[in-house]
């Protein structure tokens, strides 16, 4: 199989409900989640979703570009640089490194176009 150049984009609206469903899901109640007078007092100023959630979004997103064997070796090298908060509309993609075999730029970017994660995907060489 031809590796993408272009990698298949996924979308999540983060609300409310969302992020509440994702603390059920992972056990993680932690107030800047959840909690909006918190919140309000941290440097966030409001609830922010967690950003495991943002992360799972951008393997959703190569899950649907790659076979699930090469995702058994994928690796991430990812920074997380913008906060999402409730009413972000996020979409993960990537597209393969000009002249460089097995790695994608990757991203999570909002619906502004400012990126909430970046990174690198990679797979090992052969």
């Amino acid at each position: 199989m031809q590796s993408p150049i272009t990698l298949h984009s996924t979308s999540l609206a983060v609300t409310q409900a969302t992020i509440a469903a994702y603390a059920e899901l992972t056990d993680d109640f932690n107030p800047i989640h959840l909690d909006a007078e918190f919140a309000a007092r941290t440097p966030m100023g409001r609830p922010i979703a967690h950003g495991t959630m943002s992360l799972c979004l951008l393997w959703q997103c190569l899950g649907s570009s790659f076979p699930a064997q090469a995702l058994e070796t994928m690796q991430l090298d990812i920074r997380f640089v913008k906060p999402v908060y409730i009413g972000d509309q996020l979409t993960a993609g990537g597209e393969a490194v000009s002249g460089v075999a097995g790695q994608w730029n990757v991203w999570v970017r909002g619906q502004d176009g400012t990126d909430r994660i970046v990174g690198l995907a990679s797979t090992p060489s052969c």
